[in-house]
């Protein structure tokens, strides 16, 4: 792999939200903290999972908004105008979280390709909801749109049962994002974390950093959440950011917060609790190489004994 896959030293900030069911709140609060991560030096500064809207399944449909087709008016996506404003006023890549998206196409999903092979535009109308990213260059420009690509479906008895699949439809790419000063990152949300090839095959293709937006629960984020993080930097030498809603116990759903930056060698360099609260990491210059020098993975791989997943993959770049 090709040296210095980060340009130059950038300050990533996550920031960890309450998320209301107030979404004019949620826009002006994020404003503030973003803001407040940008005045502590912050050049990318994430938002959580859902941060405009409660997390679950009934919430979706009540707060979707229309992306398609880009630029939305105010009206179609109130959310999309806030992100790509305060990305100019703070002069910072957005990582806007996620929102709940609607597509009114008759299930096509917009220009992405998306065909709504999900549980999508069951109430007959033709309508697919997705979750989806939008990330914003400091001009205000959009820059990507990630859908999760892998729906949150899982049972664990006695503890937890959630259906993302119930509302919503899966996309079909995986996200890179070529920021000119500092190098490419992807973007992927929570449940994608689970799934070590897309992470592999966004390192392979030159990120230096994957960002996962995320609201794990008190029982997947006491198993899964750190090591999860750790594990994708383990495998990809390289940093990895997951942000997550802070913890409110009088919500529907309780997110596990915790929210984390992992360096290339799998160290926590920093970590929230379950409050509201910024992390802002430096990530350096010249890490990435260290470690892989160190532990050449890179130069060791054996593709003549199994494939290489990064030959495919499909792209928004």
């Amino acid at each position: 792999m090709s040296s210095q896959l980060l340009k130059k030293s950038v300050k990533l900030a996550l920031v960890q939200l309450a998320c209301t069911a107030d979404k004019a709140h949620n826009l002006s609060h994020a404003r503030t903290k973003v803001l407040e991560a940008t005045k502590r030096g912050a050049h990318i500064v994430v938002l959580p999972e859902c941060f405009n809207s409660p997390y679950g399944t009934k919430f979706f449909p009540q707060y979707a908004e229309t992306l398609l087709p880009s630029p939305p008016t105010e009206a179609q996506s109130p959310t999309f105008h806030a992100l790509s404003r305060l990305a100019r006023e703070a002069g910072a890549y957005i990582v806007g979280g996620s929102i709940p998206e609607v597509v009114d196409e008759g299930g096509k999903g917009g220009k992405d390709g998306d065909k709504g092979k999900g549980k999508g535009g069951k109430d007959g109308t033709g309508r697919v909801w997705y979750n989806t990213s939008l990330t914003f260059a400091p001009s205000g420009e959009l820059l990507a749109t990630h859908r999760k690509v892998h729906l949150f479906d899982i049972d664990i008895p006695g503890k937890i049962k959630f259906k993302e699949s119930d509302i919503l439809s899966p996309g079909n790419k995986i996200t890179l994002i070529d920021i000119p000063e500092y190098g490419k990152i992807a973007v992927a949300i929570c449940y994608d974390i689970r799934f070590p090839e897309l992470a592999t095959i966004a390192a392979r293709k030159g990120a230096f950093l994957l960002l996962y937006p995320g609201a794990f629960n008190l029982t997947t984020g006491a198993l899964h959440w750190e090591l999860q993080a750790r594990a994708r930097a383990m495998d990809n030498q390289v940093y990895v950011g997951l942000c997550s809603p802070s913890r409110d116990m009088e919500a529907e759903y309780h997110a596990w917060g915790h929210s984390l930056v992992v360096g290339p060698n799998a160290e926590v360099l920093e970590q929230l609790d379950e409050k509201e609260g910024i992390v802002v990491v430096e990530l350096v210059q010249g890490r990435i190489d260290e470690v892989r020098k160190g532990i050449p993975l890179y130069t060791q791989r054996r593709f003549d004994v199994y494939p290489d997943v990064s030959e495919g993959g499909k792209f928004e770049e």
